[in-house]
């Protein structure tokens, strides 16, 4: 029973609840007079569950005796957060589980807080593939997500003396009750070993692998759910198993530690999101993890084809496989391994087949995030993959040199292998030569692909080049992150931007409106006491909601330049200090997000930002005007605290270097202005929702090409910049270090050095910038109307437009209504 059926809304809750009680004593073995907040949630899972398996089987039937192209999703990362809020939203089931949880005395809020969050990404890469997945379903569209189903997570993350510590994040310890084990569609993967080329009398050629380990690969599959749609697509996460599990004779000989070393070795394959890649060991198990869910998926792929009855090749016609960055660019090598060795394919039917197939979505500039993966290694690995890739490289190098007769240095810059010192296998080449459509995630990205990281390639074949901007879900990010916000649209203009979120364009009538102000005011408002009483109850810290929310939450790094807002915090913390009497707009500045373990300039900075705060926050002269947080373990719940709350969105990374980002997509869905660079898809919001609503500053991508080309000299910047110097200075000097002059060395130095991102000659624009948004926040009425302007107009950055697009343009997959096909179940 839900929101889907015909019964009364009382008779729902009531259905809802005695199966949750039925669910406490059959799954928890508990009672409910002894049942724990935790035991709760998994029963009201299990309910949720129930509901959702009658929707899954049915779409699975649909799929199977109606076939449609199937979108095949590969990622490393599926970032999808709690579940149960969303389960809840998309049957429709939320009034319904609230009033069951009242009538049993217990807060639905507190039970949604038992929930772990599912480990399984880190950052903007896996959110994405989540808000993919959720608007696949939303859509309709056939689709398998496949991914890794990680027993730990990247890290949590805890702050110790103001510095990073990382823990393990065991979000599996207590089981996941979405998941459904199908160890019966097990597939076996190789690695290792060797190749053996044979002949027979009849002249045909072939290859053997011989591996010396097999790894069974087991699926674990999620169901997701469209909202108010019967169709439930499945992601699928594949867990490492020992091909043998437990030798017995060698436990019998009193190896006991051997018996069980094979499953201990394959497990470790899916252990953990991102193992350390700094070591020999940890690149080659990284390597094994990414081949590891690629050949499983693609095995599995392969059998349903088979099980559908369909001719090899057809495959194209019924799989459109979408590499989510290059992680599962091997793909690639690996079906045509399985078209020439296993369907015995000859080479040029089989590529026909794979770059029919294959599409190529690009998620950075940075060239020291496009893979590589040294030869030694790769053919310790994967030694006929290394040969297939060789191959391809042969054939598509032959084709380069008759385009392009005697351009030697196209050849060596376009080769699958880079030559230059120790010769690597260039994953992004390989996806880009494999595949049909190569796209970025947005305008700015997309052409600097074609003019810069993948140039060579787009003047080969512009055909495939193309542009999908990236786009968030409007169910996980606003009806679910932001419920007062949700009432009032609501209340409105309907509820039907929820399925289409350029309805919220008929709010711009609304913009300058006295009384809508008052009520647009009054859900930040509430936003921004939750946020502030939880940064209390975290820190201990007492924050003003009245003054700006200055936020800055994402992936810690020196491009993403938290270093220019730690500058800017430490401007203000000086003008306070120096001119006290001086009338400044109160402004909290809120940091968020995880570095990466072996990051040291990165942790370096968290430890800068908390110690800037650990100063201020303690300064009575200042903490009343000036507060600078740092919220540990960055993750989507925490975000669902955050976007709503925030007043400035803070998207300053150096022009040409982020790809897309969405974390400024949702910022500004719930209301927040963006000061930001003309980076990424900043370029896009500050088009939608005008130069009026959005405070623009810093080089743009050709003036910081220019800078650098000419010779950069950071110091001179500093020289010519007196608040910049007094800045430095103070970190330099041990002010926030307590006298200690070497602690932050490493990073002044870099900044007046070098400063590779620009961050000092950025710098004054940026402090600028930010005094004009003090100024701007002085009038609450402007500022409401750049608010409420920038969520009416950014209903573009919706993930289903986005879906709708690669549907359209890469995929040609279209959408197919699910019925329910089974009765006398719960739904």
């Amino acid at each position: 029973m839900d929101a889907f059926s015909s019964e009364s809304p009382l008779a729902i809750a009531a259905g809802l609840q005695r199966d949750w009680i039925e669910n406490l004593f059959y799954h928890q073995a508990k009672t409910p007079s002894n049942a724990t907040t935790f035991d709760w949630y998994m029963a009201l899972a299990f309910a949720i569950r129930d509901r959702l398996l009658q929707r899954w089987i049915s779409t699975r039937e649909t799929y199977l005796h109606s076939p449609r192209k199937l979108v095949c999703y590969l990622s490393a990362e599926f970032l999808i957060g709690p579940q149960l809020g969303e389960n809840l939203l998309n049957l429709g089931l939320e009034v319904a589980a609230e009033q069951a949880a009242q009538d049993l005395g217990l807060s639905l809020t507190a039970i949604k807080a038992a929930e772990p969050e599912p480990g399984l990404g880190n950052g903007g890469l896996g959110r994405l593939a989540a808000c993919y997945m959720d608007s696949l379903s939303t859509l309709e569209v056939p689709a398998v997500g496949y991914g890794i189903r990680y027993e730990f997570g990247i890290f949590e993350q805890y702050i110790c003396d103001g510095w990073q510590r990382e823990v393990t994040d065991k979000w599996l310890q207590f089981g996941n009750p979405w998941e459904i084990p199908r160890p019966e569609l097990a597939v076996t993967v190789k690695l290792g070993g060797r190749t053996e080329h044979w002949s027979d009398p009849d002249g045909r050629f072939g290859v053997r692998w011989v591996s010396d380990n097999i790894v069974k690969g087991v699926p674990y599959d999620i169901p997701i759910l469209g909202y108010r749609v019967n169709t439930a697509n499945t992601l699928r996460l594949w867990k490492a198993e020992a091909h043998q599990t437990f030798d017995f004779q060698a436990f019998n000989q009193g190896n006991y530690y051997g018996a069980v070393d094979e499953k201990i070795t394959s497990e470790n394959i899916t252990k953990v999101l991102y193992p350390n890649d700094s070591t020999l060991a940890g690149k080659r198990l990284r390597l094994e993890q990414q081949y590891f869910f690629v050949s499983c998926s693609i095995q599995d792929m392969l059998n349903r084809h088979e099980r559908l009855g369909l001719e090899i090749d057809r495959f194209p016609e019924h799989h459109a496989i979408q590499l989510n960055d290059t992680h599962p660019a091997i793909g690639v090598a690996e079906l045509m391994r399985l078209l020439v060795d296993e369907h015995h394919l000859d080479w040029d039917r089989a590529w026909g087949i794979t770059t029919a197939s294959f599409g190529y979505t690009n998620h950075t500039l940075l060239p020291e995030a496009l893979e590589t993966w040294s030869l030694p290694i790769f053919q310790a690995v994967l030694p006929r993959h290394l040969e297939i890739i060789l191959e391809i490289n042969r054939r598509f190098l032959d084709q380069v040199r008759m385009t392009y007769p005697g351009d030697q240095g196209r050849v060596e810059r376009m080769s699958l292998i880079d030559e230059r010192g120790d010769r690597a296998v260039r994953m992004a080449h390989l996806a880009a030569v494999g595949s049909h459509a190569i796209n970025g995630v947005a305008d700015l990205h997309t052409s600097l692909l074609r003019t810069s990281v993948l140039k060579d390639f787009h003047d080969l074949w512009p055909e495939r080049f193309r542009n999908v901007t990236n786009g968030v879900s409007p169910r996980r990010w606003v009806a679910i992150a932001n419920a007062r916000l949700r009432r009032l649209l609501n209340e409105t203009i309907g509820d039907g931007w929820v399925q289409d979120l350029e309805q919220l364009r008929r709010l711009e009538p609304l913009a300058d409106d006295p009384e809508f102000q008052r009520r647009w005011q009054e859900v930040r408002s509430g936003a921004k006491r939750d946020l502030g009483q939880f940064i209390h109850d975290q820190l201990g810290v007492l924050v003003d909601p009245a003054s700006i929310f200055d936020v800055m939450v994402k992936r810690i790094h020196e491009y993403k330049r938290q270093q220019l807002a730690v500058l800017h915090a430490i401007t203000l913390y000086d003008r306070i200090k120096r001119y006290p009497d001086q009338d400044l707009v109160p402004r909290t500045l809120i940091f968020a997000g995880k570095a990466a373990p072996g990051y040291t300039m990165a942790k370096l900075t968290i430890k800068l930002i908390n110690a800037v705060g650990a100063m201020v926050n303690q300064d009575p002269a200042v903490a009343a005007r000036l507060r600078v947080v740092f919220l540990a373990d960055f993750n989507v719940r925490l975000g669902q605290r955050i976007y709503p709350a925030a007043d400035l969105s803070e998207q300053i990374s150096m022009a040409g270097k982020e790809a897309s980002g969405t974390g400024n997509m949702k910022f500004a869905l719930s209301g927040a202005v963006t000061i930001g660079t003309l980076d990424g898809a900043n370029i896009e919001i500050r088009e939608r929702v005008g130069d009026a609503n959005f405070f623009r500053f810093g080089m743009t991508t050709s003036e910081v090409r220019h800078l650098l080309r000419d010779g950069y000299r950071p110091w001179e910047v500093e020289q010519q910049d007196q608040e910049l110097h007094q800045a430095l200075e103070l970190i330099a000097c041990g002010h926030f270090s307590s006298g200690d002059r070497e602690l932050f060395r490493p990073l002044v130095e870099l900044l007046r050095g070098q400063d590779p991102y620009c961050v000092l000659a950025d710098y004054r624009a940026y402090v600028d910038c930010q005094d004009a948004v003090s100024e701007a926040f002085r009038n609450p009425a402007a500022w409401a109307r750049m608010s409420i302007l920038n969520s009416a107009r950014c209903g573009y950055f919706s993930s289903d437009r986005a879906v709708q697009e690669y549907c359209r343009e890469i995929w040609k997959a279209r959408s197919q209504s699910v019925a329910l096909m089974i009765s006398g179940l719960p739904g």
